[in-house]
């Protein structure tokens, strides 16, 4: 990205007059308000086209697969925000979305540019991509490091949304060559890692929604998009059925102090 001084700014995505908004070419009123569904929306915003019948399946059933997990981390954060301030839905909401880093919910983006990675080194090496997904897997091994888009605390024998995920793309005929690294992934970790590695949702969703066309660069915007949507059930029944305190002193009760104690003596005053 170019940082300095430029004579003319543009932007492609939408402008206005006082008659009309234009987004991406098209007149805001007259050819999408109630004639666009937020998927196919959420593809024309970001890439400027309307995505085809089988990109929009695949978006859409992404979105449904991270949308919701649970009292996650940054689930949390949001509604115990929401419980200190109800009227600050915003500052939960961005509570929760600022909580999706590397490990939760954002690492789609890791495990899609672990993807990417492992096609490049095929590339620059003049390898197949089997030899490169080998050497990679061993190279982690090496540096004891996780590999992106594998394995999962409770879904041991295999991660149900991930399995979906990839059983629609090759339904809508989706399935390429990010499909095809993960799944050798998948093959050849365990023997190498030593330890069952199936594949994850954080590793499926980059994988069939790049083969469905969608750009790397953009594809933390997924589960963003799909976490605000939980994030807002969670800060509905927050407001109505507040946790947030709860949660705060279930944690004080379960994490034990083992900094230093005072001295004896320390503290008291004299007369």
């Amino acid at each position: 990205m170019r940082i300095g001084k430029q004579e003319q700014a543009y932007t492609a995505i939408a402008t206005s007059d006082a008659d009309s908004i234009t987004v991406r070419g098209l007149d805001l009123c007259n050819d999408l308000i109630g004639k666009i569904d937020f998927t196919d929306y959420f593809w024309l915003l970001v890439l400027g086209e309307r995505p085809q019948r089988e990109q929009r399946v695949m978006m859409d059933a992404c979105l449904v697969a991270i949308a919701e997990h649970g009292l996650v981390p940054s689930v949390q954060a949001a509604r115990m925000t929401l419980a200190a301030g109800p009227e600050a839905w915003q500052g939960a909401m961005s509570a929760g979305l600022l909580g999706m880093g590397s490990v939760v919910a954002g690492s789609s983006e890791s495990a899609g540019r672990f993807l990417e990675e492992i096609l490049q080194k095929a590339d620059a090496d003049g390898t197949d991509v089997e030899t490169a997904v080998i050497a990679t897997l061993k190279d982690l091994k090496a540096a004891r490091k996780k590999v992106p888009g594998l394995g999962h605390p409770q879904h041991a024998a295999g991660d149900p949304r991930a399995n979906r995920l990839m059983e629609i793309a090759d339904e809508l005929g989706v399935s390429g060559k990010y499909i095809s690294t993960l799944r050798l992934l998948a093959e050849h970790a365990p023997g190498i890692i030593e330890r069952p590695l199936p594949i994850n949702v954080s590793g499926a969703i980059p994988a069939v929604i790049l083969d469905a066309g969608w750009p790397v660069d953009a594809l933390k915007a997924v589960p963003l998009l799909a976490r605000t949507a939980g994030l807002a059930a969670h800060l509905l029944e927050e407001s109505r059925r507040s946790i947030g305190f709860i949660m705060s002193h279930k944690a004080d009760l379960a994490i034990s102090y083992d900094g230093e104690q005072p001295t004896a003596g320390s503290g008291k005053t004299t007369a």
